[in-house]
This record gives C-alpha cells, structure tokens and sequence, in this order.
C-alpha cells in the first residue's frame, strides 16, 4: 500500500473539493462525513486557538473576548518539502496566496463578518483555509466556536443551544476525531469539552484529551493524575500544551521558538518530566496523523461503497432530470416529441383512469346534466294560461277544427328549445375538465418540468385544439336539440284519444252541429294538452339524456385522445433549428442543477480513481 502521508494529502485534496461543492458535514451522509477529519472542541477561553496555532507553527488566528470563532474554520494542513515557502490559501480567494499571516488572521475576520456581520451572532457556513508548509503534518481540523454557557449582551438568548447544535453536526459523525480541549485550571468534570465527548462518543474511542494552560495552574498543583488518565480514562493518551504566554503574544514570540520553549517546560518539569516525551503540540500533530492513517486505513472501504454508492444517485438523479439535449435538429425535434408522447401518455391516464380526473367528465353526464334538465321551466311554459295563450295564437282567426296541431306544435318546439342551455353547459363542463386534466399532465410528466417553453407550446397547443372540440361539440348537441323540433314524433300522438268534456255550467249548445271548438272546452281539456306535451318532452328529455353524452364523448373527449396535439407536431415539422433550440430553453434553476450533479458526479469519480490509484499501489 501507498504511504499514508500521500494518502491523507489525498483526503485533504477531496474534502476541499467537497466544501467547494458545498458538500460538506451538516445534513445528511456525503463524502465529507465518510472522510475523517478532527474537531476542535472546547470551551470559550480554553485555549483551542492556541493548540491550532502550535500545531501549525503560525500565528494566524483571529483574538479577543468572548466569541472570536463564530463561524467552523476548516483548516487543512498540507507538509510541503523542506525549504519551500509556507504560504496559505482560502477557497473564497483562488488563486491568492498569502505568506503574511497577520493578513490571513485578518481575512478571517473580514469573511466572517461579511456573513455574521459586525455582531457577535454565529454562523455554520465554514470558512475554507488551506496551508502549505514544511512544519506541519497532513492533517485537517476544524475550529468550532467555543462552547459557551450564558448569553452576553449583543447576543441572542438561544446562542448557548445554537453553538452546542453546531459542534455537535460535525462530533456526532461517526468518521470524526474528537480534539476536547480543557484548560488545566479547570476541574475536569466541569469541561465543556469533556461533557459533550463523552454524549457522542461515550466508548472514548474518537476523543483525544488535550489539556492546556498547564504552567498556569497554582503552585503546587497539577494535572498528573488527568494526563496519565487516572481521573477521566480515554482510549487514547492525554497530551498536555503549554501556550504562550500573552507576553509572548505581545512580543510576538515566533511559534517555533515558542514550540522549543514548551519542549523544554516539559522536559525541565518536576511533575511532567517523566510524561515529556509524549507532550507538547508537535507530539500532538504526530499523535493524530498517525491515528487519521489507521482510521483512513480501516475507512477505504466503506469510503469506496459509499463513493460508488453516491456515483449510482448522481446518475439516477441526472436521468431523472434529463441529460444535456443535443445541438442538431434532428435530435431536438426527436425530444421534444418524446416530450410530447410523455405527456400525452399521462393526459390519457387521466382520461382512461390510471390517474385521477377523467371521472370528473361521468360525473358532467350523471349529476350535472340530469340536475340542469331537471330544473328546465317546463311548469312555467305548460301552464294552463300559456297553453291557452299559445293554443289560440295557433289558430289565429280561425278556431281550430279538430285539435289543436299548431298549438302542439309550438307548445313542443319552445319546450325542445329549452334543452339548448344544458346541452351547451355540458359542452362547456366537459371543455373545462378537459382543460384542467391538460394543467395537471403538464405538471405531472416529469420529462417536461426541465422545459418550461416547451412545457408552455404543448398548454396552447392543447388548449386550442380544445375549443375547437368544443365548437364542434356545440354545433353537434345544437344540431341534436334542433332534430328533435325539426320532426316529431307522430306515433306518439296517434295514442292519444281526444273526448272533450263539455261545459258543466251549461247544457250542451244544440245549435252546434260541428266540430268541437276551443270555447267548448273546459280548463280540464288544456291541461290534458299541457299532460300530452309534457309526456312528449319527458320523452325527448330521456333520448337527450342519452344523445347528448355520446355527442360531447364523440366530439371532444374521443378528439382529445385521438388528436390533441396533431396540429402541434405539423407545427413542429415545419420550425427551423433555431426556433426548436428557443423550444427546449430550459428553465435556470434546473439547469444549474444538472451543472451541480455533473460537478459532484466529477468530483466523485475523481475522489474514486484517485483513492483507487494512491491505496493500492
């Protein structure tokens, strides 16, 4: 196997490539969490940017009160080839290299300004430094805010809780290195650091114990019995760091002066003399690169799987939304009646059942029909003054004969017009579904939602293809209702039996020799004709109820199936490259979502090839 140094170089390179992507610890498993990495954990004041800068070698990290990190710093360490220039690099800044560190304390604090503002508030979107030296090992840590136990003024009451759920996103990952720092003039059992590494990792396993500010303790006193791990047992060794003083800080006391300063705290020390050869924050940087080589070692792979694993989503998901079209033709056109196909596929699901919707059509012809035929106001035009009324108007002049045909005959045809109304309102009904069901297969066919244009093109094309059904559907019910009045049905009439009731108030007139006319009927005589015209209306309803269904069926909802989007494709055949190019103008926010996937799809199979070539060597 390759030397795990190149191999964590490896990791380094992957998760910046990771946070470039934003694809980093937070939510949810991604490459990030799979990679190991360590935690910085500690209180506030305990001393955590002093460890990072003794292992770095630098001075770079911004001071003060209170909280100073307010935002996850990840820092990667990259061991460069003795004599070559330290230098730093941020991921927000490519291709700007700083060799002055005072700027990149500063650039620290200007970035995390720029996102919290000038207020002491807090925010989980990391700040990305990579550093390039020859005194450092391979390694990546990540600096969190410190933990802290009240609110102060400026901050918001919920601080304390919101820094404790962002420490513990990046400690509760099973692949993260616990570094809990505890200031050595604190009682243990009161860390910070402590406390929430043992909640996560209560076996001990992923915890390092760091214990800082150890020539501060009271004379007389000492942190033996924590170092050697008698008064809180790890799996791994306590390591205890002596920091600068602030004296030295003022002085600025270069780090690798300070860092033989502290090598000789140690050994010199009556109480750690026998613990210096595993002390210090050399000894530290040492002690966690070796470990991140056995973890890396053991996590390849489960590293692979979950690299394979993720390769296999990205593809689904590129599938799902569409792969890049083609710039010809004659494979634009071929998509976009693909699209079409997709869509029409669903609109007939509606329709035929498979989806939800086409039973609303059936309920036009069950409920809505009846009910409208129902409220016709036949009472009102057969009642006994309009039948009288239409009855002699009829006849003009002269009375009728033997009975009265005209009167019949108009009585009937205003009754026939009335369909009219229900038989356009079902037309319109159905139109109205049908136009709906378009909407929801549009929304539906997943292969459109990339397509707005398109997904546009095929609404209005759909649409206008369906008020041409449905004016042809009206014409077709009109001519149905205007057959019913064209010719009666004479049968009908031949069963009735005419016997007029004479007038009871008086004895029949002997004079009248002829004929009934209309003044020797009573009212019981135009009620039977209004009884004859509505049994005959009652009949027609009934062939309507029918007739009219099969007409909108015929005209619209069978055309709709059949050639909804006929006009379309000739449309279509006839656009030139360029119009069909404008077509298939996809919308932004998808677009820049395929551009994600494919970055992270390259990003991946990069992150494979090269873990694959480094590992097995």
């Amino acid at each position: 196997m390759a030397t795990m140094t190149s191999l964590i170089g490896l990791i380094n390179k992957i998760q910046r490539a990771c946070t470039v992507l934003g694809d980093y610890g937070g939510e949810g498993l991604s490459l990030w969490e799979a990679l190991p990495s360590v935690a910085v954990v500690g209180g506030q004041s305990s001393g955590k940017s002093s460890v990072l800068e003794s292992v770095v070698g630098r001075d770079f990290l911004p001071r003060g009160s209170g909280i100073v990190t307010r935002r996850p710093l990840v820092l990667q360490l990259h061991k460069t080839d003795n004599g070559t220039q330290e230098y730093a690099e941020f991921l927000h800044l490519p291709r700007k290299r700083f060799t002055d560190f005072a700027a990149v304390r500063k650039e620290i604090a200007d970035e995390t300004d720029r996102i919290t503002g000038k207020t002491k508030q807090i925010s989980n979107i990391p700040i990305q430094l990579s550093i390039y030296s020859p005194n450092v090992v391979n390694l990546t840590l990540i600096d969190l805010p410190g933990l802290t136990k009240v609110a102060v003024e400026g901050q918001q009451e919920s601080i304390v809780q919101d820094i404790e759920n962002m420490v513990r996103s990046y400690v509760e990952k099973p692949n993260c290195i616990i570094l809990a720092i505890s200031p050595a003039n604190q009682d243990i059992a009161t860390s910070d650091a402590i406390k929430i590494a043992r909640e996560v990792d209560p076996s001990g396993e992923r915890t390092f114990g760091v214990v800082t500010k150890l020539d501060l303790m009271d004379k007389g006193t000492n942190a033996v019995d924590v170092l050697e791990g008698r008064q809180y047992r790890l799996q791994h060794p306590w390591v205890g760091i002596v920091n600068r003083s602030q004296a030295d800080i003022n002085r600025n006391v270069d780090m690798i002066a300070a860092r033989r300063k502290e090598r000789e705290y140690f050994e010199t020390s009556p109480e750690y003399g026998h613990l210096a050869h595993k002390m210090g924050s050399e000894y530290l940087a040492k002690l966690l690169s070796q470990h991140l080589e056995q973890v890396i070692r053991q996590k390849i792979p489960s590293i692979i799987a979950l690299i394979n694993k993720t390769i296999d989503e990205l593809n689904a998901e590129l599938d799902r939304i569409g792969r890049p079209i083609a710039v010809d033709s004659g494979a634009q056109l071929y998509t976009i009646l693909e699209m079409c196909r997709a869509f029409d596929k669903v609109f007939k699901e509606h329709l035929e059942g498979g989806r939800p919707g086409g039973d609303r059509i059936y309920g036009v012809f069950d409920h809505q029909l009846p009910a409208a035929l129902k409220k016709l106001p036949f009472d009102r035009h057969l009642s006994l003054k309009n039948v009288q009324r239409v009855v002699t108007e009829a006849d003009g002049y002269q009375p009728h004969l033997i009975a009265p045909e005209q009167g019949y005959r108009r009585l009937i045809e205003g009754s026939i017009g009335y369909f009219k109304g229900p038989a356009e309102a079902s037309v319109d009904a159905v139109h109205f579904v049908l136009k709906e069901l378009v909407r929801k297969s549009i929304a539906e066919t997943e292969e459109l939602k990339r397509f707005p244009t398109l997904s546009n093109d095929i609404a209005t094309a759909a649409n206008e293809a369906l008020e041409k059904f449905r004016e042809e559907s009206r014409k077709t019910v009109t001519r149905l209702v205007d057959m019913e009045s064209s010719y009666l049905t004479v049968e009908f009439f031949r069963k009735i039996h005419f016997e007029p009731e004479k007038n009871p108030n008086g004895p029949p007139n002997p004079n009248r020799n002829g004929p009934p006319n209309m003044d020797s009927y009573t009212d019981n005589h135009l009620r039977k004709i209004g009884t004859n015209v509505s049994s005959y209306i009652n009949m027609v309803c009934d062939t309507l109820k029918n007739t009219i269904p099969k007409a909108v069926v015929h005209c619209q909802v069978r055309e709709a199936k059949r050639s909804l989007l006929n006009y379309f494709y000739v449309q279509v055949g006839k656009k030139e490259k360029e119009k069909l190019g404008a077509m298939l103008d996809e919308d932004p926010a998808l677009m820049e979502r395929r551009n994600q996937i494919a970055k992270r799809l390259e990003l991946y199979k990069q992150a494979r090839d090269d873990i694959d070539s480094v590992a097995w060597k």
